[in-house]
């Protein structure tokens, strides 16, 4: 059976996530970590899209973005896993599967839903338990936002954070905003409001 075709739409915000084939670890080693960051930068260079949050974790990714034109982000999602698989066979001298498959990806209304996505992948570690402060995840856009920093990947976001967003990160979720972005990703349906 064919694959579905994706819903690409510019100027929408998207939470984009992939998994490692059989929820096996993808991201071995620092090295691992920062040659995908450098993967991520180089993307950007190519096509246009605008990254709002990220998140790195051992066997899988989280990222916020938001692209202009419609294909702008399965050409940039396409060129990053290709060169991550790529050089993931090469380091290792593997083959075969290294994700679980297609990304996926998740509209979100540009609001108050906005901020929750933002909050829940750069707190992801913490989630984790890898972690007891998302500042002490190297591998998230988290570091790069409280610090001001600018590290090629990380854009202005299209709307303020609260002041107090290294804590209110660290905080956990609400059980039923988990609930919530969980029914997104199992029913693969936009996060917030119907209209």
């Amino acid at each position: 059976m064919p694959r579905s075709a994706r819903r690409l739409s510019g100027g929408l915000i998207n939470h984009v996530l992939n998994r490692g084939n059989g929820k096996q670890e993808v991201f071995h080693k620092g090295q691992d970590f920062y040659v995908f960051v450098r993967t991520m930068k180089e993307a950007k260079k190519r096509y246009a899209v605008n990254v709002y949050a990220y998140c790195l974790m051992p066997n899988h990714f989280h990222i916020v973005l938001m692209s202009d034109k419609a294909d702008h982000l399965s050409k940039w999602m396409q060129w990053i896993m290709t060169s991550h698989v790529r050089r993931y066979h090469q380091h290792y001298q593997t083959s075969g599967h290294v994700w679980q498959g297609r990304y996926k990806n998740f509209i979100i209304q540009k609001d108050e839903h906005l901020l929750t996505v933002l909050r829940y992948v750069e707190a992801n570690p913490v989630r984790a338990g890898l972690v007891s402060s998302a500042r002490d995840w190297p591998w998230s856009s988290h570091n790069v936002r409280i610090h001001d920093a600018i590290d090629g990947i990380v854009d202005i976001l299209p709307m303020e954070l609260p002041s107090d967003w290294a804590e209110y990160v660290d905080e956990p979720l609400r059980k039923k905003e988990i609930e919530r972005l969980n029914q997104s990703v199992n029913r693969q349906s936009p996060y917030g409001k119907s209209e």
